[in-house]
């Protein structure tokens, strides 16, 4: 039969660095993210930099829309990314959230 043996958990110091790096992960991932609003939003919605940046910092976050869009091609890219934004904040919550996460699992797994 298969017997697990479980490693200790590892030092908070360790801990501490891959939490540090999931968030440096999850930072870079939400820069690019709002990169793509940026530029989607100045060429297609058309919209100034700032209103473009301002627009797909409130879509990214979850706060919604802020400035109007009135071509066909912005209101498209404007839909699409708010999907996407969507399962960037899903993903990045959990990016986030993975080391705490495996750590309580794995301390309540450890064998004393």
């Amino acid at each position: 039969m298969y017997e697990h043996r479980s490693q200790p958990v590892i030092p908070l110091r360790i801990f501490y660095q891959r939490v540090l790096k999931n968030l440096v992960v999850a930072c870079s991932i939400l820069a690019v993210c709002l990169i793509i609003g940026i530029v989607g939003y100045h060429y297609l919605a058309p919209a100034s930099w700032i209103d473009a940046f301002h627009n797909a910092s409130m879509i990214l976050s979850g706060m919604g829309p802020v400035i109007e869009i009135k071509t066909t091609g912005g209101k498209i890219f404007s839909s699409l990314y708010a999907l996407f934004s969507g399962v960037v904040f899903v993903t990045n919550i959990g990016v986030i959230l993975a080391p705490v996460i495996h750590r309580l699992i794995h301390r309540m797994h450890v064998h004393t």
